[in-house]
């Protein structure tokens, strides 16, 4: 009897020491959500060219460059928390936005870039993201800040976010709110300016230096904006699951509220009710857009990826959006990975979207002028559009290639034709480096 008690006793003994080792090393060697500092690239060159100029009222061209580079740097600080900080610029040219203030180049078109200093401009970003992860890694607080500005605006944004993974990690629910708080320069069309308070109207060296033609008495319906700030607030729902061994869907739902000035200063409308004034051969404003100060915004959208076998994936996605602006829209994509080796995979996509216009949108000069609110922005108007992409992925896990500390994990390259109904059409080629620094 002795001797099973003392068996007894030692087993528990043994028990109790592997316990107790196993409490130590998850101690000493928890995982760490981030192992080493990653860094990501990305660069971005879009070019665009179209007929429908919202900054001429709807009618104009819309050609235009942006070139974008952003810097995306991980940082682990310890086992559980992890920052992030990104930093971005985007350089554009565009001729629509340079001609805000058309007479800057003779004679004055709406075809026609103006040379005027708002033709091109930097907008400049920051942001920081903080993470913290629970010790089974089932639970993730995120808090966000960013900055951004550009000639005509400033931008502060706040937000958090809370994650719960459940079902052995098969099911993830997140939950985010996000708070953006803008504020608008007053920046009108060139030829509005001289009818703001304490201008001289008629009497300004752009009237009185150069002919006016067909309505002689140009007079303008314009005054000048009360509210200059605009703010937004977003709240979100996703919901992920891991249907099965090939299946994998989500569902997000999106709700955002803005209120302030929601159109934009510098763009023109006209009125088929006013007779037409012109300098050279450029239409002078009647008004600019005017907007509603509030909005609100919903969308929900679903993604299902199903894994066909190693070499294919099929990827899609759906999204329904509507605004108490009018908009209905559907958007739909679908990728179809293909992986050709261990490190290579190309991508094909395609993209296609639809949307009612907003209940204030006319094209150009068929606005009146008793209307309370309007615009002629073709972006807000009805229309269909099919954007046909390619990508190309290296990815290497085991991050071989390096130059010194620096290890590549991924390189991509992405092309993207974009054509819409109302004549737009635009190329957007992308690129992307990801790397790991050793520790």
């Amino acid at each position: 009897m002795i001797r099973y008690i003392v068996l007894i006793l030692l087993c528990f003994s043994i028990a109790g020491m592997s316990i107790a080792q196993q409490t130590d090393s998850t101690k000493v060697y928890k995982k760490r959500v981030l192992e080493q500092t990653e860094i990501d690239f990305v660069g971005s060159y879009y070019t665009q060219d179209g007929d429908n100029a919202a900054v001429t009222g709807g009618r104009g061209t819309e050609e235009l460059i942006n070139e974008t580079a952003t810097v995306v740097i991980a940082i682990p600080l310890n086992e559980d928390d992890v920052l992030t900080i990104n930093a971005g610029i985007s350089a554009y040219t565009s001729a629509s936005s340079g001609n805000i203030d058309p007479f800057s180049s003779r004679p004055a078109d709406p075809f026609v870039q103006a040379s005027g200093a708002s033709g091109s401009d930097v907008w400049k970003g920051i942001g920081t993201t903080y993470s913290h992860s629970s010790d089974d890694r089932n639970r993730i607080w995120t808090a966000n800040l960013s900055l951004a500005s550009e000639y005509d605006y400033f931008s502060f944004g706040f937000g958090a976010s809370y994650t719960m993974l459940f079902n052995e990690k098969n099911t993830e629910l997140t939950v985010k709110g996000n708070v953006f708080l803008d504020k608008w320069d007053e920046l009108y069309p060139s030829e509005l300016r001289p009818f703001k308070d304490g201008g001289l109207g008629l009497e300004d060296p752009l009237f009185t230096e150069n002919e006016i033609t067909g309505n002689e008495n140009y007079s303008p319906q314009f005054n000048e904006l009360d509210e200059t700030a605009r703010n937004s607030y977003a709240v979100g729902l996703n919901f992920s699951q891991i249907l099965s061994k090939r299946l994998q869907g989500s569902i997000a739902i999106d709700l955002v509220q803005q209120s302030g000035l929601l159109s934009t200063p510098f763009q023109r409308v006209y009125f088929s009710d006013f007779d037409a004034s012109y300098i050279d051969n450029f239409h002078l404003a009647d008004d600019i857009e005017r907007l509603p100060d509030t909005r609100l915004k919903l969308a929900i959208g679903g993604r299902l990826n199903y894994y066909i076998n190693e070499v294919f994936v099929l990827r899609t996605f759906y999204r329904y959006y509507y605004d108490d602006w009018g908009v209905n829209s559907n958007t739909f994509n679908v990728e179809l990975p293909i992986k050709v080796s261990p490190k290579f995979t190309l991508y094909p996509m395609y993209r296609y979207y639809d949307q009612s216009a907003i209940d204030y949108f006319a094209p150009y000069n068929q606005h009146l002028s008793t209307d309370r609110y309007y615009t002629s922005d073709y972006d807000m108007s009805n229309y269909t559009a099919d954007q046909y992409g390619f990508g190309v992925t290296y990815t290497d896990v085991f991050t071989k290639m390096h130059i010194g500390s620096w290890h590549v994990k991924s390189i991509d390259l992405t092309c993207n034709k974009y054509d819409r109904s109302t004549g737009l059409d635009a190329l957007i080629i992308t690129g992307g480096l990801s790397i790991v620094i050793d520790k």
